[in-house]
């Protein structure tokens, strides 16, 4: 628990205690103190050790709460809410983005299969009528907690047999020669229907992100589309801008 009294706000200070240890609090999170779905200290906990009131503790927590950082379960406590921040400069798969923020990726296969493929496919993936692609759709985890549903289309050329396929679609392009080295990635803002609400546990209509991500070989020619449904509440995306 002496790591803990780090988080004890200044009361020299002019900004508010509750503040100060909302802040706190968020700095030590991002930093790893607590993993995701971990416990936070209750208010009472927080108002014995750090030597403030309930009411400042409280206020605190209302802080994080507003900002997504944590969720409450009533009569369970407070816990760490996943969130990922994903860079908007670095291609990288999901997997690969999980593991270096320290969560645990896996995903629940929802279709692996080989069809005929769409008129807009077609176009993006420069096909031909005639020629057939490799589908995958799955839930994608961080520590068995639902964040995205991700539906990947590419050249059955390229996957003959979807089942092969595992956890990381790049990992495995990787490994097969055939590794995606640019993409190009649109995102936009849309409201779940009720099979997509379902699947990752939110109300029909909630607010989610779709990600649509042609990715592109070495010689410029297209092999992936994945349109990625994020849940809205455990997505940040981080762009750095210069001048």
């Amino acid at each position: 628990m002496n790591h803990l009294l780090t988080l004890r706000p200044d009361d020299t200070q002019p900004t508010p205690l509750y503040l100060q240890l909302a802040r706190n609090l968020e700095a030590a999170i991002h930093a790893g103190q607590w993993k995701a779905e971990q416990a936070l200290p209750s208010e009472r906990n927080l108002s014995e050790l750090l030597g403030i009131s309930r009411v400042t503790a409280r206020k605190a927590l209302e802080v994080l709460f507003e900002r997504g950082l944590i969720r409450r379960s009533q009569g369970s406590g407070t816990f760490i809410t996943p969130r990922l921040e994903q860079p908007l400069s670095r291609l990288s798969g999901f997997s690969e983005m999980l593991r270096h923020k320290g969560f645990v990726p896996s995903s629940l296969w929802l279709e692996r299969s080989i069809s005929l493929p769409t008129h807009e496919e077609l176009i993006r993936l420069g096909l031909s009528p005639n020629d057939k692609v490799a589908r995958l759709k799955r839930l994608r985890k961080a520590d068995d907690t639902v964040m995205a549903i991700e539906m990947s289309t590419l050249p059955a050329t390229i996957i003959a047999k979807p089942e092969t396929v595992g956890d990381s679609l790049y990992e495995y392009l990787e490994r097969i020669g055939q590794p995606v080295v640019r993409a190009l990635q649109h995102i936009q803002a849309i409201n779940a229907s009720d099979e997509f609400a379902a699947l990752v546990g939110i109300a029909p209509g909630t607010a989610m992100l779709l990600m649509t991500r042609v990715g592109y070989q070495k010689d410029n020619i297209p092999i992936e589309v994945t349109d990625t449904y994020c849940r809205n509440n455990f997505y940040d995306f981080v762009a750095e801008l210069r001048r």
